[in-house]
């Protein structure tokens, strides 16, 4: 673990940046790929530790990944039928998303496997994927709910449907990569309105989703071709610089080439709601919306957020709330509890770290009531992003809010999810 200190700027945040390519559509496009029969080729997938986590895992059911020039990786393909039980345990890092994805991956194609991760994935809850699993005719052991998790080689139902209980993306994901590997006719209802990239993208690999209201469903007896795909860049990268942009005095931000799906932009939407000057050109669309974003310095005011919003921004809150601490009165998140079970307890953490800061923010059982604006701490203040890549990422936005020495504990973590953060940081503040 390495101590950073973190830049501040008198002069505001001026230029562009290109973000890295999404997380959650980078994931997926490795393991549709390696599901799929053929070469696919991924163009600007994020290149980060959970990506690498799930390269290796599916290196080891055995599908072939190389990289290639201009920034182009190549997934050959076995088909579900050609993939294999792993020799070894799976060890998925820090990485939820692929964990609980290649769970349904793996129970679907019927292999033996193990799980394992590091110690913070290892606190995250499992049996939200593995009850409505074991449901379908899966079979696991596992560590109280927790990793390690031992999947058994079983045969699921030819018919399946579920109905989320919790708001969750990589739930509903894992039952139709479940089905889908299954050959199962399978219906999933998603009264959350999570992300939907996994029905975005597999018509993409020649899959055919129909939705119906809240219900996805996917036909039985389905095989995945290969493709091509562009990764668009990451909001929940991009998310940083919206509020640098927006909190920092005298700047005017570009970010390049986001993707805006509707499941994914709640923050524009919040940060909009709260008085930001945000104009979205929306340029092209490889099944996924792609915009440049251009941000301004702005007088925020404060919110109320809640309700269906949240699952489209979740991974968001922790900046969404540095930006209440600098809005003009009050500001509740609620319904937010899923933060309670990400890389740390983000409840705890945000409100910690912020404080030290000298902002007002409350913890609540399920969000957050911050009252704003504060002045934040001018100088000798350490903070800590607790392992997690999101809060250090968001405390060193805080930073440049500041007028003087805030040290970091930990620049690791990001490497995450964005391995250039302080690169583009670096970069922007002396432009």
């Amino acid at each position: 673990m390495k101590m950073k200190q973190l830049p501040t700027t008198a002069n505001g945040l001026h230029g562009s940046v290109v973000v890295p390519g999404d997380k959650s559509i980078s994931h997926r496009a490795m393991m549709f790929g390696a599901m799929a029969t053929g070469t696919t080729k991924v163009l600007r997938r994020l290149d980060s530790a959970d990506v690498s986590s799930t390269i290796s895992v599916l290196k080891s059911l055995g599908a072939k990944i190389t990289e290639k020039d201009n920034n182009i990786t190549e997934v050959v393909g076995t088909g579900v039928a050609g993939l294999k039980s792993p020799n070894q345990p799976l060890d998925m890092g820090n990485s939820g998303t692929s964990t609980r994805l290649l769970t349904g991956l793996i129970t679907g194609a019927g292999l033996n496997a193990t799980i394992t991760g590091d110690s913070s994935l290892s606190t995250r809850p499992m049996d939200r994927v593995t009850v409505p699993l074991s449901e379908i005719g899966g079979t696991f052991t596992s560590d109280h709910g927790h990793l390690p998790l031992t999947i058994e080689a079983s045969k699921l139902d030819t018919e399946i449907h579920q109905t989320l209980k919790v708001g969750s993306a990589q739930v509903k994901s894992a039952i139709l990569l479940a089905g889908l590997a299954a050959g199962s006719d399978t219906f999933v209802t998603d009264s959350f309105h999570t992300r939907n990239h996994t029905e975005q993208m597999l018509p993409k690999f020649g899959v055919k989703v129909e939705t119906s209201g809240d219900t996805i469903h996917i036909p039985a007896n389905q095989k995945l071709q290969a493709t091509e795909i562009e990764v668009p860049g990451d909001i929940s990268s991009a998310a940083y610089w919206l509020v640098a942009g927006l909190i920092t005095p005298n700047s005017k931000l570009t970010i390049k080439n986001v993707g805006v799906n509707p499941t994914r932009i709640g923050i524009i939407k919040v940060l909009q709601d709260m008085g930001g000057d945000i104009t979205i050109d929306t340029k092209t669309d490889f099944g996924e919306p792609i915009a440049d974003i251009t941000v301004k310095t702005s007088q925020l005011h404060g919110v109320e957020v809640g309700g269906d919003i949240i699952p489209s921004l979740i991974d968001e809150i922790p900046v969404i709330v540095l930006a209440a601490t600098q809005a003009t009165g009050k500001t509740v998140i609620k319904d937010a509890a899923e933060l309670k079970v990400k890389e740390t307890n983000r409840i705890d953490t945000v409100q910690e770290e912020l404080n030290k800061l000298g902002a007002n923010v409350i913890p609540t059982d399920d969000g957050f009531i911050i009252d704003g604006p504060a002045k934040l701490a001018s100088s000798g203040v350490h903070v800590s992003g607790h392992g997690d890549h999101r809060i250090a990422m968001m405390l060193s936005i805080a930073a440049l809010v500041t007028n003087g020495t805030i040290t970091l504990d930990d620049d690791e973590s990001v490497k995450i999810s964005y391995p250039t953060f302080f690169n583009n940081l670096e970069g922007l503040v002396k432009s």
